[in-house]
């Protein structure tokens, strides 16, 4: 870690040193319960306090996180929690270190958003594949049950929080938030149509709140050092931290929590160690393949929402997926978007057809076949797809074709046989 950061992120969601997050006693030792009591001490002061942070949806979307809790604390009767721990996405890996080895860090971030929205209902939604994630919350539950936190709560709150853990069904598209919804009721994960919105209108008909892995474990420290302490986490107009996630062709890949609004050469050619030996950085994919690329000129952008999103790309769950001269272009989107059509639900036919069709004219480009034809196919499926589906499936998979097409059109005429 570079120095001058030492101090600033000494006390944040990942701590490399000792993993407190794993036993609840070091938890409450080290950080744990300092949240707690401030949340405890003024409930009405949570969401005001995250307002004022800024606090952002780290899964994707970036969606203030304070509006969503909002419309679900006005709503009344039982209300449902999901922490979403689907994460399936290629070259995302955040949330999977932090259930594995910070458990006691998300049951009171998720605990103290309960308080801060009446919350009585709270579902750990986890990919069935992070058999860790599963283990180490399900452990963590037992201990956190066995505290005298459950009943300070329902005693100074009135609310008795109900927890449960929950293997997702493993697809792709469970992490959609509507379809996580029809997975805790025991149904296939196809999304729903909204409006009615999960905020009204979410499991078995109740109130639901959806948040990501990484946003609820903001919580503790937010609540114990304050709105200012946060943003001055961030760096230019940014505020708090992020995890990124870097792969593809670095010398040293990994998860790396930095302050938002960090510099992309940073995470590369710091923290990373720059490109494999012999090798030229040629792209990077942001956000992961739902989103868009990045050249070598713009490898200074500071790593927010608001800097990424004016150079024409998007910074998605903070996924860096570093790409190498050589590598095709064309082949390496084909890739994606067969995942995606693999990922399809298939409720929606304008997703279904409309990525198996991307897939099948990529892959004929890329591997020398393609005709112009082809070309043209596939600009014009980018243009009356998006929004075409009830989920962000299909958005997902034309954004990173268009961004591709963009940048690297050249690529594709060159691989065209007329």
């Amino acid at each position: 870690m570079k120095p001058e950061l030492e101090q600033v992120l000494n006390q944040v969601l990942l701590r490399p040193a000792c993993r407190v997050g794993a036993d609840f006693d070091a938890w409450m030792w080290d950080v744990g319960g300092k949240g707690l009591d401030a949340a405890l001490a003024d409930p009405a002061a949570i969401i005001p306090m995250v307002k004022a942070a800024e606090l952002r949806g780290l899964g994707g979307s970036g969606f203030p996180t304070w509006f969503k809790w909002n419309a679900v604390a006005t709503e009344t009767g039982d209300k449902y929690l999901i922490c979403n721990g689907n994460e399936d996405e290629p070259g995302t890996f955040k949330d999977r270190v932090l259930m594995e080895h910070y458990p006691h860090q998300l049951i009171e971030g998720a605990t103290i958003t309960s308080i801060a929205c009446g919350i009585n209902h709270v579902v750990f939604y986890i990919n069935p594949e992070f058999s860790a994630g599963i283990t180490a919350i399900g452990r963590a539950l037992e201990q956190w049950r066995a505290s005298e936190w459950p009943e300070r709560i329902a005693r100074d709150t009135g609310l008795r929080i109900d927890y449960k853990v929950q293997p997702s069904s493993g697809h792709y598209i469970g992490g959609e938030e509507t379809a996580a919804i029809e997975t805790v009721e025991g149904k296939f994960p196809f999304p729903r149509a909204k409006p009615p919105f999960p905020s009204s209108y979410g499991v078995f008909g109740h109130p639901t709140l959806i948040n990501n892995i990484e946003t609820l474990c903001n919580l503790p420290h937010l609540l114990q050092n304050g709105v200012d302490w946060f943003r001055n986490l961030g760096l230019g107009k940014a505020t708090g931290t992020k995890i990124y996630c870097l792969s593809g062709d670095v010398l040293k890949p990994g998860v790396y929590e930095l302050p938002m609004g960090t510099p992309l050469s940073d995470l590369l050619y710091g923290y990373g160690e720059g490109m494999l030996v012999g090798k030229e950085l040629k792209a990077v994919f942001t956000g992961g393949p739902s989103n868009t690329i990045l050249t070598p000129k713009d490898i200074d952008v500071p790593m927010d929402f608001e800097s990424v999103a004016e150079r024409r790309s998007a910074l998605g769950t903070g996924a860096m997926i570093a790409v190498s001269r050589g590598t095709g272009i064309v082949k390496k989107v084909a890739e994606y978007v067969s995942f995606f059509a693999a990922s399809s639900c298939g409720q929606c036919p304008s997703c279904k057809t409309g990525t198996h069709n991307m897939s099948q004219l990529l892959n004929r480009i890329g591997t020398g076949q393609g005709r112009r034809s082809d070309l043209d196919n596939l600009d014009n499926l980018c243009k009356i797809l998006p929004g075409s589906g009830r989920c962000p499936l299909i958005n997902g998979a034309v954004k990173v074709l268009d961004s591709s097409l963009y940048h690297f059109r050249d690529e594709y005429q060159q691989s065209l046989t007329d």
